[in-house]
């Protein structure tokens, strides 16, 4: 396993519902990043998800899938590959929901550290079709200031 190494997360995402409605969000974490058994690991908290409350957010990012895992006030995992469909529970204080996401492109460009994942991807809650999704994200090695 390779060190921790300080990093900077950056999330774009976007979506449009069934009634096509848009709506977006970015987000800005400090994390970590280590190599191990071949996969990126990206830990950082996450206060998009739930506003006000933390919720520690691993990506685990290999050069066909990535894993979002999410642990907290909110407990979801959820994998993306392209062409396949991955369903999940999100667990939330007010009760379980089930979850299917159907991932059309995954793009995974990633060096040492440093990298890019590209996804699009349909989001189905209950069953019924939620909505189109995009989610861009970057990750940064974080240089300590001189």
């Amino acid at each position: 396993m390779s060190e921790k190494r300080p990093v900077i997360v950056k999330v774009r995402g976007s979506w449009q519902d069934a009634e096509g409605q848009k709506d977006s969000i970015r987000t800005l974490a400090k994390g970590h990043h280590y190599f191990h058994r071949g996969k990126h690991y990206v830990i950082y908290e996450d206060e998009s998800v739930e506003q006000g409350k933390k919720i520690s957010t691993v990506l685990k990012i290999d050069d066909g899938h990535m894993t979002l895992l999410r642990r907290g006030v909110l407990e979801q995992e959820q994998r993306f590959e392209t062409g396949r469909e991955h369903t999940s529970i999100y667990r939330t204080p007010y009760g379980n929901i089930d979850l299917a996401v159907r991932t059309e492109e995954l793009q995974v460009d990633y060096g040492e550290i440093a990298g890019r994942v590209d996804i699009r991807y349909g989001l189905w809650v209950n069953g019924a079709f939620q909505s189109q999704n995009q989610l861009h994200i970057e990750v940064e090695e974080d240089m300590p200031e001189a």
